[in-house]
């Protein structure tokens, strides 16, 4: 269950179904990069920090030995590189002559900092992890790019929600490294307003629960108060109003689906120090006073159901006209789409990533 971005979690809890995975799934491959002497923003160092990551297909070489076909897939808070490794993403994707085609590209799908198998606060520093952010969690993703692939420059990134985020730091950070930006489900303007107040929810609600104990408790599901607070916080930013309506048309059903849902997110709690940081690495994020400096071809997609990104919210279309090269798309609520999780989704937008891909080859 972990392995789920949180903020598409609520689609495998309201019962989403999954197409049966072609056998790329089968051939994803997991590795690992010490990247030693890590520095964060907040002058904090550590003397190794490991990335975790997923590769699928089959890398090509340049004249100088760099792989030169690499796409990078980032996934969004709580997730892992297997967020973005399942079904209702790469059956979409990753086929013979879909966007993606493994024949064509070599992905690769990165345990972000403070995430999966990569470095975080659970290792053992709990609460006395470095506090990363976002830049820090592109500068690992660069470093072990760099020196742990020997991938000097990518073809694209595709990242959803806190990767969507990621993908204007990257374009910011180090421009023209990726070629092309597909951010999916995310805003550029900095978080505040509901969106930080969701997560400050999350974060005090493990960090006011007795069980907490600054961040030195026993067991993650002892913190009752702060799981609850996380699972109801994340329902409610993970749901689609439409499709829940059209679920739970009564107040007994809506209220049956709402405690299964509790049931399933609290039979497998996340880490509180792990979830406290994640949710609180945005806290330095504003990428709109340079967004002119990101010259490449952005495709930006966001969905109108979406709770965190609503529709309008930062003038999305006006922010992208400040790219030499972006084009924002809004994808229409319905009750199909999957709320802020339709970033997941690529039936809902596959068509537009594939007018993209032919417009800037």
């Amino acid at each position: 269950m972990r392995i789920l971005c949180a903020l598409t979690l609520i689609a495998a809890l309201f019962g989403v179904g999954q197409a049966g995975a072609e056998d790329w799934q089968a051939r994803a491959e997991k590795h690992s990069v010490e990247l030693a002497d890590f520095s964060f923003g907040t002058g904090e160092t550590l003397p190794a920090i490991t990335m975790s990551y997923y590769t699928l297909g089959t890398p090509q070489r340049d004249a100088d030995g760099h792989i030169a076909n690499a796409v990078m897939l980032l996934h969004g808070t709580g997730g892992s590189g297997l967020s973005l490794l399942r079904p209702s993403f790469g059956d979409e994707l990753f086929g013979p002559g879909k966007p993606l085609d493994l024949a064509r590209y070599y992905v690769i799908s990165p345990d972000n900092l403070g995430h999966g198998d990569s470095s975080k606060p659970s290792d053992g520093l709990r609460a006395a992890f470095p506090r990363y952010d976002y830049d820090d969690m592109v500068e690992a993703e660069y470093r072990m790019l760099t020196e742990g692939l020997d991938v000097q420059g990518l073809e694209m990134i595709v990242g959803t929600s806190m990767g969507c985020m990621q993908g204007f730091v990257w374009g910011e950070e180090h421009p023209g490294f990726a070629r092309r930006l597909v951010p999916l489900a995310c805003n550029v303007i900095e978080i505040a307003g509901r969106n930080r107040m969701f997560r400050q929810m999350i974060i005090d609600g493990f960090e006011q629960d007795p069980a907490y104990a600054g961040g030195d408790y026993a067991d993650a599901a002892d913190l009752k108060r702060g799981v609850t607070i996380w699972a109801n916080a994340l329902i409610l930013a993970g749901s689609n109003p439409y499709r829940m309506q059209a679920e739970a048309p009564t107040r007994e059903a809506a209220v049956e689906q709402l405690h299964a849902s509790l049931e399933r997110f609290t039979a497998h709690p996340a880490d509180p120090n792990d979830t406290i940081y994640q949710f609180d690495a945005s806290r330095n994020y504003n990428p709109a006073p340079r967004l002119s400096e990101i010259t490449v071809p952005v495709l930006w997609i966001n969905s109108a159901d979406d709770f965190i990104n609503p529709p309008g919210l930062g003038d999305p279309e006006a922010k992208a006209t400040e790219m030499p090269n972006a084009r924002f798309v809004l994808v229409p609520a319905s009750e199909e789409t999957r709320g802020h999780g339709t970033h997941t989704w690529p039936v809902f937008w596959k068509d537009q990533l594939e007018t993209f891909l032919a417009d800037n080859p």
